[in-house]
This record gives C-alpha cells, structure tokens and sequence, in this order.
C-alpha cells in the first residue's frame, strides 16, 4: 500500500521532501508532479526499482527513460553536450522539455537506448522537483504517468491512488499539474529534430 502525501506545489514542506527521499534511496517507486504532468520515479542505481516502473508502463529496454536533473552541470554529467547544445540547453532550461542526447560512461547501459547509446535528460521548472532533487543529490530517474490503454497521463490524485496504491510506494499529490508530456528534442544530430510536441514551446528550436 503505497504511502500518500499532500505537499504544497509552491512551498514544498521540508519532512515530506526528507521522507520522500528516505522512500527513493530505500528502492521506493514515487508517482510526483511535474511542470508538464505526474510521472513515475526512483533512485537510478536501483535495477529493481527501474524494472518496476517498466512494469507499471509495459515498456521494453528500448524505451526511453528521463534523468530529471537539477541543473546544466548535471546534464554534463551524464550526456556528451559541446558548445552549441549547451547554449541550446541554456536558453530553454528550467522548462518542459526533454533532450535526447549521448549518454557519457555515467549512465549505465541498461539506462541507454540499446543500439543508439543515447539517454533523455530534462530539468523541469517545479519546485516539488527541484525540492526532491536537491535533497537527493542526484538526478531521479523518470517516466511520464501514462498507463498502458490510456491515451493521456493521469491527473487527477483520487485516480491515480485508485489505480496505483499497490504498484508504487509513495504518491506525492501536488495538485493537477497537467496532462500535456514534455517536448522532446533529439539533440544526437546536426540540427534539433522534434520527437513529440509537447507542453514546451518549439519556438526556440527554429524548426522549419
């Protein structure tokens, strides 16, 4: 039975967020809000906990997870980011976006795209983020809450602790926060390519 906490969207209470990280560092799977929508998360070092969430969505090695990271520093670490995509990353950080980008030796294989070695990155612009991310120390590995059969993420807290109080161990309820996923920019080549539009404007991108 998974654990549940109303936490303020604006003015994260300080106990929840230590108790919400005590629950990831544990092996915790955590339903949280974001500036797009709820997503799934936990510790990126904890195979059981990433196979879970595979579980929850029904997704293969070949689906894209998200390394929610708090600052560009982070990203640095874990993807390979030159001059010009990280002015890009710049321009458009915090925000609701996604970057496909090549993962470094940080991240390990089985968080990589099997064949093209790449890894999904974001730093979102949500202080209940922002709160669990500094108090982790790291990055949180992501997905966005969309159940299998369903055409758009959960939003609503009743249902989702309905459908999901067995499969998780914590839901952290922020209030409605969207049902709109991030847009994903695939930044492996030459110029931006758009792989989902999303709730982040494309605008910055200069996609013709």
């Amino acid at each position: 039975m998974a654990q549940f906490f109303t936490i303020h969207p604006d003015n994260p209470q300080q106990r929840l967020i230590k108790q919400a990280v005590e629950i990831i560092r544990g092996g915790g799977v955590i339903v949280y809000p974001t500036d797009s929508c709820y997503a799934l998360g936990c510790h990126l070092g904890d195979k059981a906990a990433v196979e879970r969430m595979r579980a929850i969505r029904r997704v293969d090695a070949r689906h894209h997870f998200t390394l929610v990271c708090r600052d560009l520093s982070e990203i640095a670490t874990y993807a390979r980011v030159d001059n010009r995509r990280f002015r890009l990353l710049k321009n458009t950080t915090p925000g609701s976006y996604t970057f496909i980008l090549r993962a470094t030796r940080e991240v390990p294989k089985r968080l990589q795209h099997p064949s093209r070695r790449t890894i999904g990155l974001r730093v979102p612009d949500h202080r209940v983020v922002h709160a669990l991310l500094e108090a982790l120390g790291e990055p949180l590995l992501s997905t966005t809450l969309l159940l299998p059969g369903d055409e758009v993420p959960l939003n609503e807290v009743y249902e989702i602790r309905e459908r999901l109080e067995h499969q998780v161990d914590l839901i952290l309820d922020g209030g409605p926060c969207g049902i709109v996923p991030t847009t994903v920019v695939n930044l492996t080549g030459e110029v931006p390519a758009i792989t989902r539009v999303g709730r982040g404007s494309v605008m910055p991108f200069d996609i013709q």
